[in-house]
């Protein structure tokens, strides 16, 4: 587990991003990377999660969502221990519709961290 040396920060982008009406101005990397630090810094109980899930799940279109930005959000929720079915089936969806984009090993890891 890493040592979070600036959980001030950490907390100041929680509550700066649950503020928020809509995270409609991050691309799909940006909120990726969001889940990625929160979870790979251990800060698993942050409400980001929530936000960021259910952001995802209200979307239109997953345009934008490419298998690292996928790998990166389905690894961070399951490093969080974090459940939200809708939106793994959404993203899950998005690996199965694009199979040139994604590659199988890829896919499987994706269905191997949603149980």
């Amino acid at each position: 587990k890493a040592e979070v040396l600036q959980p001030h920060l950490f907390e100041k982008v929680e509550e700066h991003i649950v503020a928020l009406n809509h995270l409609g101005a991050f691309k799909p990397q940006e909120l990726s990377n969001m889940v990625w630090a929160f979870a790979k810094a251990g800060i698993l109980q942050s409400n980001v999660f929530e936000k960021v899930a259910d952001h995802i799940v209200a979307l239109d279109s997953l345009e934008g969502f490419n298998e690292q930005v996928v790998s990166n959000m389905v690894w961070g929720f399951s490093k969080a221990d974090l459940q939200h079915p809708q939106m793994f089936e959404k993203l899950i969806e998005r690996a199965i519709e694009k199979p040139n984009e994604f590659s199988s090993r890829n896919i499987e890891n994706l269905l191997r961290w949603t149980k």
